[in-house]
């Protein structure tokens, strides 16, 4: 599910990567009960750092490197500001200190589909930090974009992020192997989808947190 969240721009030449301002403009800041997504910012490198080199982490987002270090954090931020990740990436920070926690994002599959990932840091974990989040974004993707569904993957033995998954609405699809950058090697996944119809249903996310 996160497959495309750090994924390097590599193939396209300087004229043809986004511009940040291009970027960003339809990708608003989602406030939350509890949570603030925005882009991610210089402050945010020695967080980033600490949270993501964590073999737990890293081994569950499949373009995570590990160890991860100050360095590759600063060259997320600053790929995440000449486009060259994904579109809409955001840090998730606290509402009410700033405190970053992780990151999350979308990236177009087709013309009716994104793809969302995302990962938080250990700390946090089991606080429903990540479904908030998923919440604040999804609902963002489905009010602002021409899209019919969004799709997820998880590892399968990533039991957390199966529960985000399914407490946000989506439906198994199917399993594959998919590389993992961490592992180096390919690792079970599952695929999950989430349609604009089931959302509507669902879009109080009462009780699903």
């Amino acid at each position: 599910m996160q497959s495309e969240l750090l994924r390097d721009d590599q193939s396209r030449s300087p004229e043809e990567r986004p511009r940040p301002e291009r970027l960003r403009t339809d990708c608003p800041v989602l406030l939350s009960e509890r949570l603030v997504l925005r882009a991610p910012h210089e402050e945010d490198i020695d967080a980033l750092a600490n949270l993501a080199n964590n073999a737990k982490v890293a081994t569950m987002v499949s373009r995570m490197p590990h160890p991860y270090t100050v360095n590759d954090a600063a060259d997320f931020v600053r790929r995440t500001k000449q486009g060259g990740i994904g579109k809409c990436v955001y840090a998730i920070t606290k509402a009410d200190n700033g405190l970053f926690l992780g990151c999350c994002g979308i990236e177009p599959i087709d013309d009716g589909t994104v793809e969302i990932g995302y990962w938080l840091g250990e700390p946090y974990w089991n606080r429903g930090y990540m479904t908030e989040a998923a919440h604040a974004l999804i609902d963002m993707v489905f009010r602002t974009r021409d899209i019919d569904q969004i799709d997820a993957r998880c590892r399968v033995v990533n039991i957390g992020s199966r529960r985000v998954i399914q407490k946000c609405g989506f439906q198994f699809q199917g399993s594959a192997m998919f590389p993992s950058l961490a592992m180096g090697s390919l690792v079970a996944v599952e695929w999950f989808r989430l349609d604009r119809k089931t959302w509507m249903s669902l879009r109080s996310w009462g009780g699903m947190r």
